[in-house]
């Protein structure tokens, strides 16, 4: 160590180490090139060696200054020279810090790619590729080729750990690359489903002691068996699991204990749940362990157990921020930018949905135990809205009073769900609204439409954002018939709410009422792509395309259809009806039989199948359906004398004669009957011949004398007499359509005129919006000739 170092002034500052001599003259230099041992000591790693001496400044003596190599080159002795800072350097040397003056550096040493290391060390990053290949693959969808990778993975780290045998020591194997190459291999048959294969490829990983944490897969394990419904196991494997991890990981111990507690409900031990959710309740209580114990209670009849687990649930906090965070607190531009910005970032829209499903943990409990927690059910909403009130969930207890009305609704005690809306009358808007589209709602289904008008004009006036007010207001306008008014309606109603499918649907129907068919189909295509299975929805675009006159598409639009609701009887008809225009009887005959399976009381279902049996010469199946529409309409002659006209097509004539006596027994003053009577005992040779021609005689001449009548205008009140005595007797307005139908087909009469019967059409209530006429789902009306159609009676009726 040096000490006492003093340089003078006026010394020359060509180094700043000058003087080092002056302190150790006795330090000799001279003969150090001849010293071998100095000359070793000096050599550097790099194989180069300093000077040997470098000269001091202001004297003829020299002196080393560092162990160096033999080129010459001197090695700094400390970091100013190390660096470069020389009074050398100010004085026009060049700075060199790296020695790069010396000349470039010599090349890296190659790699050997054939060693066993480097081949091991490629192999280990392949094998980290595929895993993080599978992992990608499984994030987009693709599960068989997640699985493939991980299988890939697993064959290459099997053939790393041999060559990792081969070469080092077994504890050089890389466990953590085996860990998670076992993991994902299992982690992908459970995403495939295959789970036998999932368990064996945990059972590899718990099993093997040198994975610290293995044991902790048990839960995974544990969730296989919950998926394959095999819940005792389950358990079983939680409650491993939970062994094994220590009581410093709280969050993970709650969660095993929550999956076994919903383990035991599926498996119907509620009081062994009920442990495990009142353990998480007094330890970390959170929303979904508290309704799981409310539903335990619930399961097991315990009221007062269900009030107090209702409390617990309305006590749990629910770690989100109010909304006045997101109030401006001032009129600061910069802070007003910065509210806008997070108002709806991601972690607004997370505590929407954790908001969300709190209040809809807490309504479902609240609906859950009123009924049950007191004497009615009256009672019980009261004490839940009470318990309400009275927590950090105040804003739910109107919705609570607004279910309470709906639960009369349910019940049907419209008074008193009338009086609990009515009591919102005075209350802040949005609840108000609430109510108000409640009521105009019940008053448009009892079809009192100034009321339900005057409800929506206040629900409306309340909120005019509410797309179910305005959808309800567009209903009343729709049902006074200003059609325009009420689209105005609806489109504001999806202006405000783009998903409102009623207001949406009920546009549709708008359309068609004002013939603008094109708009219409647009609207119910739009919800066709939101309610993909709705029947309604099917059904509208299939009639638009039928008044569009485009047979294809409603057809295809109807097989969608069936397909939603495949026992619909009506739908199924109406495809046998298009099948028929178009020409194709067997599909028509196929639907409608199956129309007729459904429901076999549709008269014209049962006239097609009928008419279908006798055009293919199969008259003994046509008389099943004819016989069936006469039990459906026992006053109409038409069926009856069908059964008779099928018999004698068949040749059957006795079983015809047998039928048109009973038919005559019925309707005694119906002319087709005892023509038919008359013709067949003549033919086949019966004494009853002359009663029937008397008779038939006497029914024709009262029908001259009734039809001269008419014509006279002597009895002007006939027709209407005649029209309500329809069916009482055969020589009704009916049976003289009938007659005068058979007559025309028979030659012997005179021409039938229809008489302008209205076809019965069902309709229904549409649960969306306003009654709309369902449109026709039955065959087509046939022709009376085709009906009734029958060879001309003549001689030669009877084979001689």
């Amino acid at each position: 160590m040096m000490q006492n170092v003093h340089l003078a002034p006026e010394a020359d500052e060509d180094d700043l180490y000058s003087g080092y001599n002056d302190y150790n003259p006795t330090f000799d230099t001279e003969d150090l090139e001849n010293d071998v041992a100095f000359q070793q000591a000096a050599r550097t790693s790099h194989g180069r060696r300093p000077p040997l001496t470098a000269k001091i400044p202001g004297t003829s003596a020299s002196r080393p200054l560092a162990t160096g190599s033999g080129d010459g080159v001197a090695r700094p002795m400390t970091a100013v020279q190390a660096a470069g800072y020389t009074k050398a350097a100010m004085r026009g040397s060049s700075f060199d810090p790296l020695g790069q003056a010396r000349g470039p550096a010599p090349p890296l040493e190659m790699k050997n790619s054939d060693s066993s290391e480097e081949k091991i060390r490629q192999l280990e990053k392949k094998v980290n590729e595929l895993v993080e290949e599978s992992c990608i693959a499984n994030s987009c969808g693709d599960l068989k080729l997640a699985l493939e990778k991980a299988k890939e993975a697993g064959r290459k780290e099997r053939l790393l750990v041999r060559q990792h045998e081969q070469v080092a020591a077994p504890e050089n194997i890389n466990l953590d690359l085996t860990y998670s190459v076992l993991f994902n291999l299992a982690s992908q048959y459970v995403a495939n489903e295959m789970y036998a294969e999932a368990l064996n490829t945990y059972q590899v990983i718990v099993k093997n002691k040198m994975f610290n944490n293995g044991g902790r897969l048990k839960v995974n394990m544990g969730n296989i068996y919950f998926k394959q419904r095999n819940y005792s196991k389950a358990v079983k494997f939680y409650r491993m699991a939970l062994d094994q991890i220590p009581s410093t990981h709280k969050e993970m111990r709650i969660k095993i204990m929550e999956n076994i507690g919903i383990a035991f409900i599926k498996i119907g031990q509620y009081f062994d749940a009920i442990s495990s959710f009142e353990y998480i309740m007094s330890m970390s209580p959170n929303l979904k362990a508290g309704f799981n114990l409310i539903l335990c209670y619930f399961a097991v009849g315990n009221g007062e157990q269900m009030k107090t687990a209702f409390q617990k649930l309305i006590a749990v906090p629910l770690e989100v921020d109010y909304d006045d965070k997101y109030i401006s607190p001032n009129d600061d531009a910069h802070t007003n930018l910065l509210i806008e910005a997070i108002k709806n970032d991601s972690l607004r829209q997370i505590e929407r949905e954790r908001k969300s499903m709190a209040e809809e943990y807490i309504m479902t409990a609240a609906k859950l135990i009123a009924p049950v927690i007191e004497t009615s059910f009256a009672v019980g909403y009261d004490w839940c809205v009470e318990v309400v009130k009275a927590s950090h969930y105040v804003e739910l207890a109107n919705d609570l009073e607004i279910n309470k009305a709906t639960t009369y609704l349910r019940q049907q005690d419209f008074n008193q769900a009338l009086e609990t809306l009515k009591m919102f009358e005075k209350k802040d808007s949005r609840v108000k609204s609430a109510a108000a589209t409640n009521l105009s709602f019940l008053y448009y289904l009892e079809n009192e439409l100034a009321q339900a008008t005057k409800y929506a004009d206040l629900a409306v006036n309340s909120d005019r954002y509410n797309p179910a007010a305005l959808t309800n207001k567009g209903n009343t306008v729709f049902a006074s018939g200003d059609y325009e008014k009420a689209a105005e309606f609806y489109k504001e109603a999806l202006r405000n709410d783009s998903s409102c499918t009623e207001a949406l649907y009920n546009l549709g129907l708008t359309y068609k009422k004002l013939n603008r068919i094109d708009q219409a189909l647009d609207c119910f295509l739009k919800l066709h792509a939101i309610l993909r299975n709705s029947a309604q929805v099917l059904h509208q675009i299939a009639n638009i395309y039928e008044i569009m006159e485009d047979p294809n598409q409603a057809v295809e639009w109807l097989l969608q259809l069936i397909s939603v609701v495949p026992t619909d009887p009506h739908v199924l008809s109406k495809l046998g009806k298009l099948y028929d225009n178009e020409g194709d009887k067997s599909q028509a005959f196929h639907y409608y039989c199956e129309s007729y399976r459904y429901f076999p009381s549709n008269i014209e279902v049962i006239e097609w199948l009928g008419a279908y049996y006798i055009d293919t010469q199969f008259c003994e199946k046509a008389i099943e359906y004819f016989e069936r529409a006469a039990l459906i309409l026992p006053t109409q002659v038409k069926w009856p004398l069908m059964v008779a006209s099928c018999y004698r097509r068949s040749g059957n004539y006795q079983k015809a004669l047998e039928k048109y006596k009973v038919i005559h027994k019925k309707f005694p003053e119906n002319i087709e009957c005892l023509r038919f009577l008359v013709r067949l005992c003549k033919d086949m040779g019966m004494t009853e011949v002359q009663e029937y021609q008397t008779k038939l005689k006497k029914v024709e001449k009262l029908k001259e004398i009734r039809e001269q009548r008419i014509k006279s205008g002597r009895d002007g009140s006939a027709r209407s007499r005649r029209e309500g005595n329809a069916g009482s007797d055969g020589g009704g307005t009916k049976g003289e359509r009938l007659s005068a139908k058979l007559k025309a087909l028979s030659g012997t009469g005179e021409p039938y005129e229809s008489s302008g019967r209205k076809e019965i059409d069902a309709s229904y209530i549409d649960p969306l919006g306003p009654t709309v006429e369902r449109p026709k789902t039955a065959a087509r009306k046939r022709t009376e000739e085709d009906d009734f159609a029958d060879e001309e009676l003549g001689e030669d009726l009877l084979p001689e």
